[in-house]
Parts: C-alpha cells; sequence; structure tokens
C-alpha cells in the first residue's frame, strides 16, 4: 500500500499553497495561549489573570461565538490548534510553535489533575450525564474529540510525550464510563455525535496496545449505519454529513491496525453511497445544510448554505486513507478537486479566515469569519487543512516507487531513501500571479511541471495523469522528448538512476463544462480542476451558437502587458458573443465580490 512520506522530508516552495499556508501558521501564533485554553481554565477552577470580575464583556479578550464560556461546544477549537500546530512543527521543525504548543499541553496537564486526574473536558462532566437523558445537548463527544485527537497528534507529530500521558489519563476515564453505559443506558455512548471516537481510540491502542482500550473500541463500533452501507442501502440522504463521515475514518484506522477486510468493504461501500452514486458539484462537495444531498439532485438543493467546509476537510481524509490502502488515483484527483475549490476557495486570501458554507446559487457572496469572535467548526477544520499539502504531495509505493501525487511546488528530499526532487511551475509566480516571462519556456500554462531529481540508485518515479486532461501529456527529460511513454494505472512511469535530471511535464487542460444531474442545461464552468466563478450577481445565462457549442467558443483568456514580463491571471477569461459579458475567474480568488457558478446554457 503507498505510504506518504515522513512531513519532515517535504517542504513547500514559493507558490499558492504556500502563501495560504503561511497565512495559517502566522494565525496560530498570534491567537493568545490564555484565550485558548479559558475553557479549559474555568472547567478546572483556575481563575485567568485579570478576569474574576469582567466589568466590560464587550472590551474583554475573551475568544466568542462557539468558544463563549456559554456555549455547549466550548473549547473544540484548541484541539484542532494543536492538531494544526503539531503538524507544521513536524513539516518544519518551528521552534516557535513547539514552545506555544508545549505550554498549551503543561497547562492542559495541570487542569486534569485539579479535575480529580482523568478529566480533560472543556465542560463539566455532567454533560456525558445529559446523554443518559432526553434533554438536549449539543455535541459534547464531538467537542471531547476534538481535544483527544489534538492530544494525539501532540504526541505522534510534536513527540510532546506529556500529551500521551493526558490522552491516557483521558482513556480510563471512557473505559469506566463506556462500561457503565454497556449495563445503564448504552444509547448514551451513541449520542453528543460521536463519530470521531472510534478513529482517536483505534489509533490509541494501536500506539499503545493496551487490552482495556479495546472495551473503548467495541463500544464506539457502529452496526447499524455499518451494516446498512455493506447491504448497498442508503443510509446518508437527508442525514448530518459531519456526523457520518468521521465513522468511516474510524473503520479506515480500524483497517490500518487489524488489516480485517470488513473494514475495507465498510470504507469501499461509504465512498460509493457518499460520491460514486450520489455525485457532487462542480467543486467536489455534496452537501446541502450540513446534509447529504439526495443522489443526482444538485439543482434542487442549490443555495446559500452549500458545501460546509468541515465536510470537505473529512472527505479529503477519507480519500487520502483509501488511496493508501487502494492505490487507486482516483481519490487523488477528488481530492485535487477539492483543494482547488474546497480548501483554498473558502479560506480568505488576506485573512485566512474560513467560510462556514460556500453557496451555490447565482448572486452569492462568502461570510468569512473572525478571528477571535466566531469559532465555528469549519473555524478549526480551516486551520487543519492548510497544514496537510505537504502530505498529499508524494508518496512511496510497496516496491520503493516515488508516486507524485499533487502538482503543488514542494521539494521532497529523504537521505535514507537517497531521493532528492524538487517540483516547480513551469510559470513563473510572483504574489497572486503566475508571471509568464518570455525569456522562458513558449508554453503558457500553470499545467507545465518541472521536476529536478537525483536518485543514489535506481529510483521508479509515478506521476498521476490527471483525470481533467485534454490531450496526451507531452514529457521531456533534459529537454529531449519522451517519444513513448509508459502509462500504468492512470500514472506516467520512469525509471533510472537519477542525477540532477529535469523532467518536464505538461498536462493540456481546457475548460468544460459541468452539468447538473438533475437540471441538463444547468452548468458551472471548470478549467483543469478550477472551478470557475462568473463575476456578475444573476444567472445571465451562456449563449452558445450552433456548432460551436464548447465553452471556448465564448470565452477569451484575460491578458496583459506590463514592462517586460507577460502576466497571466491563471485561470481568468472574459465572455465573448454575449448580451452581457463578464468575467470568469478563479473561484479560490473570489473574496468579497457577489459571483455566480452555474449558468443556463442556452443555444
Amino acid at each position: 500500500m503507498p505510504q506518504s512520506f515522513e512531513l519532515n522530508c517535504v517542504k513547500l516552495e514559493n507558490g499558492l499553497f504556500n502563501e495560504r499556508s503561511a497565512i495559517n501558521r502566522k494565525y496560530l501564533m498570534e491567537l493568545d495561549s490564555v484565550c485558548l485554553l479559558q475553557n479549559f481554565y474555568i472547567e478546572a477552577g483556575i481563575i485567568i489573570p485579570g478576569y474574576h470580575i469582567i466589568t466590560d464583556p464587550g472590551a474583554a479578550k475573551l475568544h466568542w461565538g462557539w468558544e463563549a464560556p456559554n456555549c455547549q461546544l466550548r473549547g473544540h477549537f484548541l484541539g484542532h490548534w494543536l492538531s494544526a500546530a503539531s503538524f507544521l512543527i513536524a513539516n518544519t521543525n518551528d521552534s516557535e510553535l513547539k514552545v506555544k504548543l508545549d505550554y498549551i499541553v503543561d497547562e492542559l496537564e495541570r487542569c486534569q489533575k485539579l479535575n480529580g486526574g482523568k478529566w480533560i473536558g472543556s465542560f463539566p462532566e455532567k454533560y456525558f450525564k445529559i446523554l443518559e437523558t432526553d434533554r438536549y445537548i449539543w455535541s459534547p463527544q464531538y467537542t471531547m474529540h476534538k481535544t483527544l485527537l489534538g492530544l494525539m497528534h501532540a504526541y505522534e507529530y510534536a513527540k510532546n510525550q506529556k500529551a500521551l500521558e493526558i490522552l491516557n489519563n483521558a482513556a480510563l476515564w471512557f473505559v469506566e464510563w463506556t462500561d457503565r453505559m454497556k449495563k445503564e443506558c448504552p444509547s448514551a455512548i451513541h449520542k453528543g455525535e460521536e463519530g470521531g471516537m472510534l478513529e482517536v481510540w483505534a489509533n490509541l491502542y494501536g500506539i499503545t496496545k493496551k487490552e482495556e482500550y479495546k472495551k473503548i473500541l467495541e463500544a464506539y463500533y457502529e452496526p447499524a449505519l455499518f451494516e446498512k452501507l455493506t447491504k448497498g442501502n442508503d443510509p446518508l440522504t437527508n442525514i448530518h454529513c459531519n456526523a457520518t463521515i468521521p465513522h468511516a475514518h474510524g473503520a479506515a484506522k480500524m483497517y490500518e491496525i487489524t488489516k480485517d477486510k470488513k473494514w475495507l468493504d465498510i470504507l469501499n461501500a461509504f465512498w460509493d453511497c457518499a460520491v460514486t452514486k450520489r455525485n457532487y458539484y462542480a467543486t467536489g462537495s455534496m452537501n446541502a445544510g450540513e446534509y447529504w444531498i439526495p443522489p443526482k439532485k444538485q439543482a434542487a438543493f442549490m443555495g446559500d448554505r452549500n458545501q460546509e467546509f468541515c465536510t470537505v476537510y473529512n472527505m479529503v481524509r477519507l480519500a487520502d486513507y483509501l488511496y493508501k490502502f487502494t492505490g487507486d488515483k482516483k481519490y487523488c484527483d477528488y481530492i485535487e478537486l477539492n483543494l482547488y475549490n474546497g480548501f483554498l476557495a473558502q479560506q480568505n486570501k488576506e485573512s485566512g479566515m474560513p467560510t462556514y458554507f460556500l453557496p451555490m446559487q447565482a448572486g452569492s457572496y462568502k461570510t468569512w469569519g473572525t478571528k477571535t469572535r466566531d469559532f465555528w467548526c469549519c473555524h478549526g477544520s480551516m486551520v487543519q487543512s492548510q497544514t496537510i499539502y505537504p502530505s498529499l504531495c508524494y508518496y512511496e509505493g510497496e516496491n520503493g516507487e516515488v508516486i507524485i501525487n499533487q502538482y503543488i511546488p514542494s521539494t521532497l528530499k529523504d537521505e535514507e531513501k537517497g531521493v532528492s526532487l524538487k517540483q516547480t511551475c513551469g510559470m513563473k509566480y510572483y504574489y497572486d500571479a503566475a508571471l509568464f516571462d518570455e525569456t522562458s519556456d513558449g508554453l503558457m500554462s500553470r499545467w507545465l511541471i518541472k521536476f529536478n531529481i537525483s536518485s543514489s540508485k535506481e529510483t521508479v518515479l509515478k506521476f498521476r495523469i490527471p483525470d481533467w486532461i485534454s490531450s496526451e501529456p507531452v514529457v521531456k527529460i533534459n529537454e529531449a522528448p519522451c517519444s513513448s511513454l509508459k502509462k500504468e494505472n492512470g500514472y506516467i512511469v520512469l525509471s533510472k538512476k537519477w542525477d540532477n535530471d529535469e523532467i518536464s511535464i505538461f498536462f493540456p487542460s481546457k475548460v468544460s463544462f459541468v452539468f447538473c444531474d438533475d437540471e441538463k442545461n444547468l452548468a458551472a464552468l471548470r478549467d483543469g480542476p478550477i472551478v470557475l466563478a462568473g463575476m456578475c450577481d444573476a444567472d445571465e445565462g451562456l449563449y452558445l451558437e450552433k456548432g460551436a457549442e464548447t465553452p471556448e467558443s465564448i470565452l477569451t483568456p484575460h491578458l496583459e502587458h506590463i514592462y517586460t514580463s507577460y502576466p497571466w491571471l491563471q485561470n481568468t477569461y472574459r465572455t465573448k458573443n454575449q448580451p452581457k459579458n463578464f468575467e470568469f475567474k478563479p473561484l479560490y480568488e473570489v473574496k468579497d465580490e457577489k459571483y455566480t457558478l452555474y449558468f443556463t446554457i442556452k443555444k
């Protein structure tokens, strides 16, 4: 099975993804540690300096929104913060983040001791008692899962041993609680949005091999959902997306640990139900108002609450699991689609803040979160999402081959395996624009990818051929064209002992229509994997002439000359021959403007 390279082997290079990651890292650092811990302090009875009495709530420095002390979901964001910081520490050896993370873990240990040595919640233990009743309580297991997973990542990636000790103590609380619930109220275990618990406890069992943790695993097994899936039924339609995807993550972790095929069968059935049979919007999402839309009903559910970002992030995580288990490149194609039209499109390119939903209806706009006053669930998944790009770029195959799956400017250097690789975009990159220099390659496309590679022995390289490619890829090695290409399961395969060789690959792309299944004349435009947003506040319709019924017939690239370089606003177009002409640009470049994604195609 393919495996990601260690995080410290991959570094992002100058480009769009590195910029977005840097904005995210800056935000992680600027958040106040005391405010991140505020709800854990309150639960442990620790008086926050200066906050014994708050005389002016409006001026208080406390985090608010879903992190406010009166919100039942309070404390969830710190777990996301720990996970995001841990990935960056493992990737870049970030000493500033490491100091901040270690301090936070120390304070969590302090809180746990004051709570009696086991409880590490940001809310009272009685919230779990409410799960035994018919009273409403807002997702205490979801909130606790974020804290537990954050501690897990702090141990795994930031090498904080104390985080594992806190986690083990918390596990004792859950062993006792689940044992009691099995006898007194079994249904309580499956309330409070518990979906992610199976994954975190399976991971802890995999690390510690402690037999008592098997009891927790058995308690959080979800037989009803899994059984319906494997029987070919649809238990997802009109069900909360982000409450069900974590169950699949748990099944993935169980397969990873046990290699029992039943777990892989569950995963395949989940993907078939959630993606293959359901289909998705042009961006890659398949939800409205946080719920799975019925299969192939994109137009019917188009509105201002599509594409919850947590769903995007967690489906990418699931796709990554499935790629590692199967080696099927379709999961990497899906990931690429969601990186551009979810990870980038739902992050504010200046502030780094998320938009909870990505509206699909005509004349939409993105509603951005604030830095300290919202803390939606998507706020947490966003800070994590911008840290996982390095883990998605390169994989090692079972026979030692290097697999290139995402075309993101980056370097791979694994001294143990004797491989060094640098990936760059053939177009020059300055700030937010890709610039085409007239003295460089004659191809004006962001899909001209260059690789400089060295290896200590003969090494097989496998380059993913994107599913959006419009014609045969063009490959050169040290400027010499490859007359015949070896292709294998959707990959270009090259093999030799590499001695600082340069490989250039050009993937031809074109703009295509992506039609709704339930309204055949309603379509979005996608340039390669990049969804284009029309800069207009209504569905103006797109008029095609008979015999010229392709997007290229109504679009012209938006180009400018500036001094000695030839800037190309990548994937930007203007319409032509329309009653009202307007601009199309990448959805991820849209900030505060109104936009329209789907247009009525008229002939």
